[in-house]
Parts: structure tokens; sequence; C-alpha cells
């Protein structure tokens, strides 16, 4: 029996692959493909991709992008080579150029491995006569090189390039929001390891608002600008008889966004630079500025201001806002020493004439009449419609011949047209000087209303350039003018005027160094002259010098002057419509006086040329009665011709002292004085006479009363 059993060995299973095995062909197969792709393309030089290069171009870009010429696309044998001809790719169709890019012929090669970082690597770069024209849409809120229909504007960002040459580019720019557009030619640019020679010029032109201008520039570090370093910008502009230049460094070579740049400019009148940008400000002469300016976005700072304009310095700081629906300009600025000559543009006038031919030429130049002061410049309607603004402007001393003025501190605010100069103080021989002033031009004429307060100021420091002594002058003066008008240049609004003038005199002394004819009083004067007391000072009580303005002329209501000795009245007044003056003063003393004239001393002439008339009609009448009289009685009854009886009423100074008008003035004694407001009466506006004239009682006056 055979007790062995036959055993069939178990089937032994194949062995398994190994996972490297796997990993090796899968690499393998790779490899193999993308050398039959590398293959195919070096060979065919990706020739048969222009199709589809402009296909998957113009998806991602949303533009339409084509090649005229040749195209090749493949990799040599690492770097990505890229050729066109004829390449093309269109701007949006809001832009006013049909193309954002095109060239004769570009050729790139570029690292791979930069496009999947977004570092976009050029190793080369040649550019022959490409245009490059970058816009803006109206709204500011896309960009013609952001791509991408919801992509909004983003900054221009450009790729690092080692080597490059560039033959024949131009760079176009247009900001409607700005009004701004700039064409540039770059010279020929030849680089080599990442170094592009010293610089990168640049020349063109273009036009911002309606001001064309030319601009040169260089950058020169450009090896650091192909290696997206520091890049030292140098730029010069020329517009509107104003030359700017720039400096700064740029983190890359288009973005100035919150890069500081020191800016410098200079020109012959400043309200020209700040036109450009369509803001109106006062002329000036010629000036040189400088500061920093930090463009972010919409905003332009500039700060660090220095500089001078004329013979007065600047200082300070403003911001610019390309805003809707218009430009803001906020500014804080500050002047040391401001001369007077430059201050004249804000009332109108050229500062250049000013000092060269004086105010009356300078007022000739703006259309006023011959011999007048008053300007007739007009003010810029159409510009105070492009920017709203906001100013505090402070002088330390204002350089005057006459009148010592200091501490200026002006506020303007203007809005939509409405021009508010509020509060407008200063400093005037130790007194205080506040106004408030508006100009609004959003109805046409333009509305005019002026608020201006004197406060009680020393008359010696104040009329001390005009012959008054310090010394003995004790009294002060305090005012008050109060107008409106309609018009748009000073002259007109103050020739349609309506309102009241006041000046008012506490008690006190006057005493003058050259002539003494402040009582008016030729008999006094005389005793005065003989008896060597010619600087004896005159002392006041009270005194009112008003007017009251309807339509441009200004009428006295009332001029009372108190003094020790007389009583001094004036009648008449002046017209800011013919600058005329006409105004009469009497003096009645308080004690007879022999050898008083009695009769009025004229304030002739107009603001440019008064004159004193001394020798009145009525005088001579009683010197020809005083003549008589000594020839047919005796000579001293020719005297009687010359005495003042001493009958003038002393005036209640509490109406004098509030400024109140000509009918409420009384007499120390509570009656109604009849020295003032007589003789005044305006001509009715229909021509017609007047119940005065009716009565045999008109007296002319500036050629209407």
């Amino acid at each position: 029996m055979n007790t062995t059993a036959d055993v069939t060995p178990a089937e032994t299973p194949p062995p398994a692959r190994k996972p490297w095995r796997i990993v090796r062909n899968v690499v393998i197969g790779v490899v193999l493909a993308l050398f039959l792709v590398w293959l195919v393309l070096y060979i065919t030089k990706g020739r048969f991709l222009k199709g589809t290069f402009e296909r998957v171009a113009a998806a991602q870009t949303e533009r339409k992008v084509s090649v005229a010429g040749d195209f090749q696309l493949y990799f040599d044998p690492i770097t990505l080579h890229f050729r066109a001809e004829g390449l093309r790719v269109s701007n949006p169709e809001w832009a006013s150029k049909p193309d954002l890019y095109a060239a004769k012929s570009i050729d790139a090669r570029i690292a791979p491995l930069s496009l999947l970082f977004g570092k976009r690597r050029f190793y080369t770069l040649d550019l022959v006569d490409s245009a490059i024209d970058l816009e803006w849409n109206k709204a500011h809120t896309q960009n013609s090189w952001t791509f991408g229909a919801k992509t909004g504007g983003k900054p221009l960002d450009l790729p690092r390039i080692d080597l490059a040459t560039v033959t024949g580019t131009t760079l176009g720019y247009v900001d409607p929001r700005m009004r701004l557009r700039t064409d540039l030619t770059f010279n020929t640019v030849t680089s080599s390891d990442a170094k592009i020679g010293d610089s990168v010029r640049f020349t063109g032109g273009g036009q911002v608002r309606d001001t064309p201008f030319t601009l040169s520039g260089a950058l020169l570090s450009p090896n650091a600008t192909v290696a997206r370093g520091q890049n030292k910008l140098v730029l010069a502009a020329d517009a509107a008889n104003n030359h700017i230049e720039a400096t700064g460094t740029l983190p890359s070579l288009a973005d100035i966004e919150n890069v500081p740049l020191q800016v410098t400019a200079r020109g012959r009148n400043l309200a020209e630079l700040l036109g450009i940008i369509g803001v109106a400000i006062p002329e000036s002469r010629h000036y040189r500025v400088r500061a920093q300016m930090v463009k972010s976005d919409t905003t332009y700072d500039f700060t660090k201001l220095t500089g001078r304009f004329g013979n007065s310095d600047l200082a300070g700081a403003f911001t610019v806002k390309v805003i809707e629906p218009r430009l803001h300009i906020a500014a804080k600025l500050t002047t040391r020493s401001l001369d007077i000559i430059d201050a004249a543009p804000f009332i109108g006038y050229n500062p250049d004439i000013v000092a060269a031919k004086g105010a009356v030429a300078a007022a000739a130049s703006t259309g006023a009449a011959p011999a007048r002061i008053l300007p007739d410049a007009e003010l810029p309607i159409e510009a105070l419609k492009n920017f709203d603004a906001d100013l505090r402007y402070t002088v330390g001393v204002v350089k005057s011949r006459n009148v010592p003025i200091s501490n200026v501190d002006l506020t303007l605010s203007l809005k939509d047209s409405l021009l508010n100069l509020s509060p407008l103080t200063f400093a005037m021989a130790r007194g205080r000087v506040a106004s408030d002033i508006t100009l609004d031009a959003r109805a046409r004429p333009t509305q005019a209303s002026y608020d201006i307060r004197l406060a009680p100021t020393p008359m010696a420091r104040l009329l001390a350039g005009y012959g008054v002594d310090e010394a003995g002058t004790s009294g002060v003066i305090k005012g008050r003018l109060q107008l409106q008008g309609v018009g748009d240049t000073l002259h007109d609004s103050l020739a349609t005027s309506r309102g009241r003038i006041a000046l008012v005199i506490p008690k006190g002394t006057f005493w003058t160094r050259n002539v003494q004819l402040a009582e008016l009083d030729i008999g006094t004067f005389v005793q005065k002259m003989f008896q060597g007391r010619l600087k004896e000072p005159v002392r006041i009580n009270c005194g009112l010098v008003g007017f009251s303005v309807r339509n441009g002329v200004a009428a006295a209501d009332p001029i009372l002057i108190d003094t020790e000795k007389s009583v001094i009245v004036g009648r008449g007044g002046f017209s800011f419509r013919t600058e005329a003056l006409d105004l009469a003063f009497r003096a009645d003393g308080k004690r007879i006086s022999v050898f008083s004239g009695q009769s009025p001393v004229g304030l002739k002439g107009s603001f440019a040329k008064p004159g004193i008339d001394v020798v009145s009609p009525q005088l001579l009448q009683r010197a020809g009665l005083g003549l008589g009289l000594a020839v047919f009685a005796t000579p001293v009854a020719g005297v009687l011709a010359f005495v003042d009886v001493g009958d003038a009423k002393s005036a209640a100074c509490g109406p004098v002292l509030a400024a109140r008008p000509a009918t409420a003035q009384r007499t120390t004694k509570g009656e109604a004085r009849d020295d003032v407001g007589r003789g005044t009466t305006a001509k009715a506006e229909d021509g017609k006479k007047t119940s005065s004239e009716r009565n045999g009682q008109r007296k002319k006056f500036l050629g209407i009363f």
C-alpha cells in the first residue's frame, strides 16, 4: 500500500509591478510628449499656433488680438521665444484710439516659469515702431490697459526686462476727467546686461484743458528700471509762460502713485499757472515756488511749499482733489512780508503796472475811464464754476508807505460760485479791521455785499504818513462800511451800491505837523501862525463823518465835528460811479473870531486826484464886501466882513458817537440841528425835480444832486 500521497504544488502568483516603474513610465511618457511638443514647436517655430494665439488672447483680454505677419511661439531651447509682426491689441469701444498696442515687430524671450508666478520676466525684448495708447473712460472707472469688462482700472504694471532694444516707440495717454492728453516719443534705446546706457530720454507734448504744453524727461538710472529697482526721474514741462520741473525716485517705470516728487515752478504769473487746470486766482508778479507733491488716486498733495511772488514770500501747503462735479482746492498759506504792490491784484490791479506807472494806469488797463482808480477787471465767472475752494491765508506784515498794516488773517470759501471772504481781519495802526465780503456769482450779474468794520484806532498812527504828528494826537477813530451792489467788477458793484458809511471820532486831540487847517477857521489859523503856536493841537469833543449811499452816490449824512472852539459841518459827497469828489466843510466858531472866512473849504477833484479849494466863491464875495465897506465907510468896517460872531451851537455827542443820521443829530440843549442834512437831496430817478428844487433850493452836487 502506497501511503505516500501525491502533492500538487500551489500556483505561484505573478510578481507585482513596482511603483517606481509606474512613475518612471509616466515621467518618460511626459518627457517624450514634451519633447515631441518642443520638437514640433522648434521645427515649425509654432507658426501654426497663430490662430490659436489670437483666439485665446482675445478670450482672455476680451479684446480683438491680431497678427498681420509672421508669428512664432516656441521654446528655444528652454526660454519661450515669441515673435509677432504686425501685432495689434484693440482698445475697448469707449476709447478714442482703436488700438491699445500696435507694433511693426516684437521679438521677446520670456522666462516660462515667470508667467506661472506672475513675475513676467523678459530676458530680451526688441520692439520696432511700437505705439502704446493708454486711456481712462469719462467716468474714470475703467482704463484701457486693465482687461475684462468688470475689473475696473488697475495701475499700470510693467514686466522686468533684462536686455532690450526699442526703436520708434511712442506713448499716448488720455484722461478725460483731467482733460489731459499727452503724446511721448522715446529715443532709441539699446540695453545689455540689464543696463540701458546712462538714461532713457523722451520728449513730447499735449494739452491739459485748453492749454498746450511741451515736455521732456529722462530716467537717469534705467539699469535699475529694467531690474524693477529705484528709478531717478527728471521731468520738465513748459505751458502758458510757466516752466515746471519734477524729480523723484520711482519704484517702477510708470508708477507715480504715493511717490514723493520734488516739484519746482517759475513764471511771470501764478494765475497763469493755476489757470492751466481751470482755477482762478488773482494775478501776481514773477514767481518761483517749490513743493513736494504726492499723488494718491485723484488727490494731489503739495506740502513743504516755499517760494516768492514779486517782493513777497510764500509758504504752506495745499491739496487738489479731482472730483465731480468740480475740482476742490484746500490750502493753508502764509506770507511773512507782503509788499503792498503784490496785494494789488486782490482788488483787480495788475501789480506790474502799479509798480511801473501807478494805480491810475493799472485801473485804465482794466478798462476804467481815464483818471479813475477803481478797476474794471471782471470776476472770472466761468472759471469760478470749475472749482470749489477753502483757503486760510495769513500775512505777518504788509509793507506800505503810508498806512501800517499787519497780522492779516483771511478765510476764503468758494462753493458752487458763492465766494465768501469771511472773516478777513487785519491790524491797522494798532487798530483792528474786520470784514465780511460775499460775492454771489450764481446770480447774473454778481451780487456783492461788503461789511467792513474798523475798531477804535489811534489817528496818530493811522494818519502818520499824511502829516499828522503822533506826539500831540490822542484821538481815535472807528467806523463801519456796509454796502450792497450788483456788478461783475469792483467798480460796477460799488457804482450800483446802497448802504451807509460812518467814521466816528470820540474825544481827543488832533495835531498836524505842516498846516493847521483842521478847524477850517482862517482867523484862528492866522492868529496861531503869528503867535508861533502853529502846532497847538485841536481839541475834539466828538465827530462823525457819515454818508448814506444810494445808487453808488454817497451823500453826507452828516459830517459833524464838535471841537473846543468851533463846530465843523460838511455837505456834499462823492460818487463811486464817476469817482468825483464834491465836499464843502465849514467851521462856525463858538466864540467871536476876527479874520474868519466863515465860508466853506472845498474838497474837489476825484479819488485819483483830490484837491482843496480854500478860496471859495463865498470867501471872495466876503472879500469884495469888505473892500466896499473899507472904501465907502471906514477901514474898521471892512474888517467886519471877516468876523465870525461865534454863535455855533455845540453838538450833543450821543447821536454823533452812535453814528446816527443827520435827522437824529441834536444840540447840547436837545434841539434838532439845522446846519446838517441840507443841500443833499438826490434828483428823482424819473428826472423830475424834487421838492427842494421846486422851491428854488437846488444845489448841484456831482452833477446829480
